[in-house]
Formats: structure tokens, C-alpha cells, sequence
């Protein structure tokens, strides 16, 4: 049996703080706060989306998907099941540890899907790009096409 003493700090988050567009559907349980959410899209559970996102029009995010802070999604994309985005590069060689500084941006064009269980790091990804499942996004994606692996690399124009 444990004290009181041992109990854990509970935080609850849920839906806090989110400009939502016109029909948008969430499907809970869902940590959605301080983001913006535009028109026809559609959040799936288990989903993450923190603070300074903006995810645009007519876009799907999956279950499990992880959006960190200062990520910017254009309209019409798909991020699938379990995509994860990530803003700290370790620059220190650690975790940055609260200090924002060192957080990066990342900028998804339009018409862009993430295939399931991708990396994405801080980069800047064109219009109409697929990333295949599994992918690692490590540089900036300036030519449309479809791109697999880890690094990502372009494994055909569209």
C-alpha cells in the first residue's frame, strides 16, 4: 500500500484552448491545446497536437499521431497512424530541457501524406509530397515526389 506522499501529480488535458474551423470532427480521447485547426479536418484518437500548430483545411490526422509545437500543416494532407514530428534536435546533446531556443519549426506544403509510424524532424516539405511508412525526414523536401527510408529519399517524382 502507498502513502499519500507517493502519489503522482495528475494532470488532465483534453481539449483546451483550440481554434477550431467549421466541421471539424475529433474523435476522443485527444490532448489537443493551443493549436488551430482548419475546416473538413478530422483528428483521430490518441492524438497529440500541442500548442503554436496550425493543421489546415480538409486534412486527417490518425490515431496515435504526436504533433509537437511549431508545426505548420498545409491543406488536403494525411498524416497516418503513429506519424511523429519532433522540434528538439538534441543540439546540446540532450534534451533542450525547456529552453525553446533551441526548438526548431517544421512547414508541411499541401496535398502532402505522411505515411504510418514516419519521423518527421524540423524540415520544410514542398506541396504534394507522399513520405512513405516508416520514413525518416531529415532534410528539406523541395521536389514532389514520393520518399522512403531512413535518411528519406526520393524514390520517384509525381
Amino acid at each position: 500500500m502507498q502513502n499519500a506522499a507517493n502519489q503522482p501529480t495528475l494532470r488532465h488535458v483534453g481539449i483546451v484552448d483550440v481554434s477550431f474551423g467549421e466541421r471539424v470532427t475529433v474523435v476522443e480521447p485527444v490532448n489537443l491545446y493551443g493549436c488551430a485547426i482548419g475546416d473538413d479536418s478530422f483528428i483521430g484518437p490518441f492524438v497529440e497536437i500541442q500548442r503554436e500548430v496550425s493543421i489546415g483545411k480538409r486534412c486527417r490526422i490518425q490515431s496515435h499521431a504526436f504533433v509537437c509545437e511549431l508545426v505548420q500543416i498545409g491543406d488536403d494532407c494525411f498524416i497516418s497512424h503513429g506519424a511523429m514530428f519532433i522540434n528538439d534536435l538534441f543540439s546540446t546533446g540532450g534534451p533542450a530541457k525547456g529552453r525553446r531556443d533551441l526548438w526548431r519549426s517544421t512547414k508541411i506544403g499541401t496535398g502532402v501524406s505522411i505515411g504510418t509510424n514516419a519521423t518527421i524532424l524540423p524540415v520544410s516539405i514542398c506541396d504534394h509530397v507522399v513520405v512513405g511508412a516508416g520514413a525518416v525526414v531529415t532534410k528539406d523536401i523541395t521536389v514532389p515526389g514520393v520518399y522512403l527510408g531512413n535518411p528519406a529519399r526520393l524514390h520517384r517524382p509525381l
